[in-house]
């Protein structure tokens, strides 16, 4: 197997010449770059990762946290990272700790791969967390400690804004959309609208709750509120089953505001096998806009969130981090609203033009 010597006995340059194009430390002519390229190329030459970390104090390794990797919503954010950082020269190392919010196994787990990925000092991490509201504070001050126990490892949050608790975040509106969406039924008709909500304990699935029922209030059909919003958990299960017992609590319900897609199309088979005809008796409208709210029958009315460009974004702050350590002292932790918008299909307006997301099979 070649070696750097190697490599510079044939290109006829010296070792420290490799050394400086192989890790860019130095300005080398063009000239004696495809020199080196070319040797190294005709040799068969590869860097020995271990070695060039050691040697930068960079592993050229980014670790991702994600809390549900079999879903249809992160499998977006995951795709958008990865087209910053592979073109970054940067390797991913996805850690998935699938489990309920608030769940203390599924924290212990979360807590567990970002030890695992600190002490393999990886150059950041970019996560969503299980974390609930309330221990917010406590625990990104447990992870910002952690962080810069050996060398300073940067974090970005994806969803959920933790800029105030000293953490870069991307993060969407979940109260505003929340309230697009509401609108969007009671302009098409609707007057008994139920909810469908996300896992308890999570902040981005109470505040589509506030939403809902401010919305309500401000247009006076906030009567009986309490019997229109079901605890759901995003799975396609549990809007099944939400769906049912919206139907149960209320027999002339015209309306539906899943927390997201996935509750959507469970409460959509729901409704087929109840025989309710959609839009005509009772419209549904979901959120986030992943691929499948596109081709069931109807196809989902939603919120487009945009996860891909999400991820690019989060990315983007971290190697902003990693590149930049020289900033970091009284630098303010940067926190990045993402747009969302509104798209009607025809689970709410029966003419709604088709609307396929064929882009992302």
């Amino acid at each position: 197997m070649s070696n750097i010597k190697d490599v510079a006995r044939h290109a006829g340059v010296s070792i420290s010449t490799v050394s400086h194009v192989l890790n860019k430390t130095k300005y080398v002519s063009p000239g004696l770059v495809r020199k080196v390229e070319a040797a190294i190329e005709e040799l068969g030459y590869e860097v020995d990762p271990i070695a060039r970390s050691m040697k930068s104090n960079k592993s050229g390794i980014i670790g991702i946290i994600t809390e549900d990797m079999c879903g249809v919503f992160y499998p977006y954010i995951i795709k958008g990272v990865s087209s910053v950082l592979e073109a970054a020269g940067y390797q991913m190392l996805v850690c998935d700790v699938a489990g309920e919010y608030g769940d203390t196994q599924a924290l212990d787990r979360e807590k567990k791969a970002f030890k695992n990925l600190l002490s393999s000092r990886v150059d950041g991490v970019i996560f969503v967390t299980l974390v609930p509201t309330e221990m917010r504070k406590r625990y990104c001050s447990m992870l910002l400690n952690m962080a810069q126990e050996s060398k300073r490892i940067p974090l970005v949050s994806v969803e959920r804004n933790l800029s105030e608790f000293g953490i870069d975040s991307v993060y969407f509106s979940s109260y505003e959309n929340a309230r697009r969406a509401v609108l969007h039924l009671i302009d098409c008709g609707c007057r008994k609208i139920g909810h469908i909500k996300g896992p308890a304990n999570l902040e981005i699935a109470l505040e589509r709750v506030d939403g809902y029922r401010d919305v309500l209030k401000e247009k006076g059909l906030d009567d009986n509120i309490e019997e229109m919003i079901i605890q759901g958990d995003y799975s396609h299960r549990s809007g099944y089953k939400a769906m049912k017992q919206l139907l149960d609590n209320v027999p002339d319900l015209d309306g539906v505001f899943c927390a997201n897609d996935q509750m959507a199309v469970g409460a959509l088979k729901l409704l087929k096998e109840y025989g309710k005809k959609v839009p005509e008796e009772i419209k549904v409208i979901g959120y986030d806009d992943v691929f499948i709210s596109s081709v069931v029958e109807p196809a989902i009315s939603t919120i487009h969130i945009r996860k891909y460009h999400a991820g690019k974004k989060a990315a983007e702050l971290l190697l902003e981090q990693i590149e930049n350590v020289e900033l970091e002292n009284g630098r303010k932790p940067v926190g990045i609203k993402m747009e969302s918008r509104l798209v009607i299909r025809k689970s709410t307006v029966m003419d709604a033009p088709e609307d396929w997301i064929l882009s992302d099979w």
